[in-house]
């Protein structure tokens, strides 16, 4: 009988560790960035960031999930815009996404503030077809979260993508890491 008592209080208490979001480990990134960095993710070596990002200007950081189909990156690169240019690179940025891919469904395009800083957000869905003359091949789509902060010279541009048909697991830890990231 005195059990009973307590039956709603415990269903309470399920119901709130239900919605306590996905668990994030604060992880610094560079001398003034942290950010979450999603359970069972982990750093990518410097020759497996070359491997998965050749580029001239190595990210600063990528994690990366056990099977490797999620990453997380945080990249910083020189920048002659200035923090009250956001609306411009908002425009920006989603011209040049559309750009990039064979189809771009946005589910977000925003400057929204985060922990006392200003982002340009973009949330989209990315297709990328094979348009070669008689290629086969499957189109590749992607869920992508985007969200880019002018410092001094500088952009940092911190990305979380995943499989788009795995959207539904992935967004909400996406919106959790994104709401993590602290820049002093």
């Amino acid at each position: 009988m005195k059990l009973l008592r307590f039956a709603p209080l415990l269903l309470m208490l399920g119901a709130l560790l239900a919605f306590a979001g996905p668990k994030l480990k604060k992880t610094a990134v560079g001398k003034n960035i942290s950010l979450g960095v999603p359970e069972g993710f982990a750093a990518l070596p410097d020759d497996g960031i070359a491997a998965k990002y050749p580029s001239p200007r190595k990210p600063l950081a990528v994690f990366s999930n056990p099977s490797g189909r999620v990453d997380l990156s945080v990249q910083q690169k020189p920048s002659t815009f200035t923090n009250k240019d956001y609306a411009l690179l908002l425009k920006i940025y989603k011209a040049s996404v559309q750009n990039l891919y064979s189809k771009v469904q946005f589910l977000r395009e925003d400057i929204q503030t985060v922990n006392k800083r200003d982002f340009v957000v973009l949330e989209f869905v990315s297709t990328v077809t094979d348009n070669r003359r008689g290629g086969n091949l499957a189109p590749i789509r992607k869920y992508q979260f985007v969200q880019y902060a002018i410092e001094g010279d500088q952009l940092y541009v911190f990305t979380f993508d995943a499989p788009a048909d795995e959207q539904p697991q992935w967004q909400p830890i996406a919106q959790a890491v994104m709401q993590s990231i602290v820049m002093k």
